[in-house]
């Protein structure tokens, strides 16, 4: 399992669900969505320390920052250890908030050309992503 530290800098409710915008760094934050609102979950505060949870198989890898896709959160990284298995990879990845482990296909980790020291992109569904006091 993933897992960032940051501070929620905006809540957007609808219904029963809420939008959470984490901020990382200065120049990082992430989203996720929840189940949960503001009044169901004293947690949801602006300002509040809290950690970002993601599986290692809910991480998609890019090689370019500007790829045409509906994934919101991007952590650019780079990329420490591929450990290649008949049909799966395990990939380490270096990012300004810490290391961020994924799991994809091994064809996938050939057909992008990825090895050692290459800048990647790790990106993570809103829906993917977990928050945790």
């Amino acid at each position: 399992m993933n897992r960032l530290e940051g501070h929620i800098s905006g809540i957007e409710v609808s219904g029963g669900m809420s939008l959470v915008t984490v901020r990382l760094t200065e120049q990082l934050s992430l989203r996720a969505i929840v189940i949960e609102t503001p009044d169901t979950a004293p947690y949801l505060v602006h300002g509040r320390k809290i950690q970002l949870m993601f599986k290692e198989t809910e991480v998609v890898i890019g090689t370019r920052e500007d790829l045409p896709v509906s994934l919101q959160n991007s952590i650019k990284g780079l990329l420490q250890s591929v450990e290649t298995g008949t049909l799966l990879s395990r990939l380490q990845i270096e990012t300004e908030v810490g290391p961020i482990s994924s799991v994809i296909s091994s064809n996938s980790v050939e057909r992008l050309g990825l090895r050692e020291n290459s800048e990647v992109y790790a990106m993570v569904k809103l829906n993917e992503m977990m928050l945790s006091e």
